[in-house]
This record gives structure tokens, sequence and C-alpha cells, in this order.
């Protein structure tokens, strides 16, 4: 038989409005997170669409013909970041980048860039005056294949990426009779420019004799690529050859992301 005092018939109802309480406490917390939450994105909207009419300014005074940039900043919490005017790393994605070398024009489906260390201090977001810097920034464009094969302007060549590798195949008329040759590309970058280098190619069903015009055409593809002038002065480092096309790697340091 259970007996019950005065005094547990008093402290039962001061434990349950204590956990109603802390109830409320805890929904109350979660409310403000949340709204801190929102408040935080909303101000990364605001500061990404200001910087990316900023660097779509600059982009437009190089010369260069670009869909809208795409701008990501990183980083959480932003506001923190704002009142700083510093930020970790700022994502900026450009498509349909078209610029003119040597009187071609060169195509690059997508530039990938990531600033990172970026100074923006918020009377510059607030005014569009001053200048945004970033400590680092890298990039990665792509060259696509469709321009590299019209540079090269090659009846019925086609490139194409094999197992992390350039590959070329193309028609070849040798001594009257009409053969196909393919092989691989040595791809470097030197002296700020792309050298896609045709070696070693095959010639299937190549008749006797035909071994030096094939190494002639090899010359003839083999090209020296100037692609346009980069943004943010980025300087060309590395190629490598992707499904969708060449891959050249970029980077720089201390850059203006606008005009001040």
């Amino acid at each position: 038989m259970t007996t019950y005092t005065y005094a547990d018939e008093g402290t039962q109802p001061r434990r349950r409005r204590g956990r109603r309480l802390l109830t409320v406490l805890i929904v109350l917390l979660l409310v403000l997170l949340g709204l801190v939450a929102v408040a935080d994105r909303v101000g990364a909207s605001m500061a990404e669409r200001v910087i990316g009419d900023q660097i779509e300014q600059e982009l437009v005074a190089q010369g260069l013909k670009t869909s809208p940039p795409e701008v990501s900043v990183g980083g959480f919490p932003f506001l923190t970041q704002v009142l700083a005017g510093e930020y970790e790393s700022i994502s900026i994605q450009l498509r349909d980048v078209e610029g003119t070398v040597e009187g071609e024009g060169v195509r690059l489906p997508r530039l990938d860039v990531e600033a990172r260390t970026v100074t923006a201090p918020l009377d510059t977001l607030r005014t569009q005056q001053g200048e945004i810097t970033a400590g680092t920034v890298e990039g990665t464009a792509i060259v696509a294949y469709a321009s590299v094969v019209a540079l090269i302007n090659q009846p019925g060549l086609q490139l194409s990426e094999r197992d992390g590798v350039l590959f070329v195949t193309a028609p070849l008329r040798v001594l009257g009779q009409e053969i196909t040759v393919n092989g691989n590309a040595e791809l470097a970058v030197r002296d700020g420019r792309v050298q896609v280098s045709f070696a070693n190619l095959s010639a299937e069903g190549a008749p006797q004799g035909a071994e030096e015009f094939v190494n002639a055409y090899a010359r003839d593809i083999s090209l020296n690529l100037a692609l346009p002038e980069m943004p943010f002065q980025l300087k060309l480092q590395d190629v490598k050859a992707q499904s969708d096309g060449l891959a050249v790697t970029a980077a720089a340091q201390n850059v203006p992301l606008n005009q001040s």
C-alpha cells in the first residue's frame, strides 16, 4: 500500500510546471535559431546579388561575353562575415564565355572560379563603391572540343576523351587511298598557351610508304592554342581531357574581383 504525504502533492504540480517551462523555452530557442538562419540566408542572397553585379561589370570591361555570373557565398554564419567584411570563399560560375583569339572565336562552355579570403567591406556592398579583393583565386575553364576542331580546321576530324586522354580520329587520303588515322594527344601548358601535340598516330589500312604522310598530318593538326584573356588575372597552369572538352586550370593571387 502506497502512502502519499502533503509534500508529495505539492512537489508534483511544481515538477509539471517546470517541464512545461522547459518545453516552452526549447520551442522559443528553436524559433529564434530558425529566424537567425533565415536572416542569415537572406543576407547572403543580397550579398551574392551585389557581388555578382560587380563581377559582371568587370567582365564587360574586359570584353568578355558571358551569361550572368552565378555567385555563391560560402561559410556560416554569413552575417558575422558581413560585419567583418571578410568571407571564407566565394564561388563564381560563368557559362557560355566567348572571346576572340587571333581573329578566331573561342567558346568556353563553363568557367568555374573559387575565390578565397575575400575582402568586401560592408560599406562597399552598400554603396557599390570600393574594391572587392580575393587572396587567392582558382579557376577551371572548359574548352569545347568543337572550338578546338574548328581551329584545327581539318575535314572529318573528331576529338574525344578516352580514359583521361585526348583521342583523335580523322580521314586522310594518302597515295590515292582513303585511310583512317587515330591516336592520342600530348597536352601541356607552356608560355600561357595550351599545346595539343599529336606525335604518334596510327593509320588503319595505310599503303606502303604512307608513314611520312601520316607524320606530316600529325604536325598539321597539332595546335598551340591561345585562350581569350581570362578574368580575375587568372594564369594557365595545367590542362587535361574531359568528356565535355579540355579542362584548363588557372590561378592567381591578390586579385580585384570588381572595378573599384
